[in-house]
């Protein structure tokens, strides 16, 4: 993905298409790995490839697809902290709540080392993440907003899609805190704001308000 200040990788997992993403600094080798899925050897190859220094791993929800590599990246790398919101982290550890168990698999993560909520901020690999709580299609769902210069760049997990939204299906889900938390925490940012979410292709806040059927112009 292009952008001025930062170099992303997305990795693109099955089963269910799930997008990890390798953050950096241009020109840096620490990286954040965001929401590893059930493919972790291309996420190994790929930071092989760039000669790269993974500092923390960051979930954004705990849905198994966006956690089903934290066990990889942590024997991997014991020293990365794994990051995850308050609200979702007890779904790490249990198969039922993080959804892996009504699909046949018993998913279990390593424990959060560090929980975040809204307001904090990260300042991890040179970038300066503010977290989001971002409620509806998980409970404990978290958005990471890299603001440092234009144009901003919003670690969207499964809340905004192109064209779409995240599903409210789930047993923790909620519609109408879903389109609370798009119109509330994204809508509110600069139109050119670059949305990464956890499956399909990049966006941005300006084209999802005019466009997506779900949450835009009314």
């Amino acid at each position: 993905m292009n952008h001025a200040s930062l170099e992303i990788d997305c990795i693109v997992s099955a089963p269910f298409a799930e997008n990890t993403l390798i953050v950096r600094r241009s020109g840096k080798q620490d990286c954040l790995i965001i929401d590893p899925g059930f493919e972790p050897d291309p996420v190994f190859a790929c930071i092989a490839q760039h000669q790269l220094s993974p500092i923390a791993v960051i979930n954004t929800h705990g849905h198994s697809d966006h956690i089903a590599g934290n066990q990889a990246m942590k024997n991997r790398w014991p020293d990365c902290p794994l990051i995850i919101g308050a609200g979702d982290a007890h779904k790490l550890t249990d198969a039922e709540a993080n959804l892996s168990a009504p699909f046949g698999v018993e998913l279990i993560s390593p424990p959060a080392d560090q929980t975040v909520a809204e307001g904090d901020i990260l300042d991890l690999a040179g970038l300066e993440l503010h977290v989001l709580e971002t409620p509806g299609h998980s409970l404990g769902h978290v958005v990471f907003v890299w603001k440092t210069e234009p144009p901003f760049v919003v670690i969207g997990g499964d809340v905004l899609f192109r064209g779409s939204i995240g599903r409210t299906d789930f047993p923790d889900g909620n519609m109408q805190q879903l389109l609370e938390s798009i119109r509330s925490k994204l809508f509110t940012l600069p139109d050119d704001t670059l949305v990464l979410p956890g499956h399909g292709d990049a966006t941005t806040v300006g084209h999802e308000k005019q466009t997506n059927p779900f949450v835009g112009v009314q």
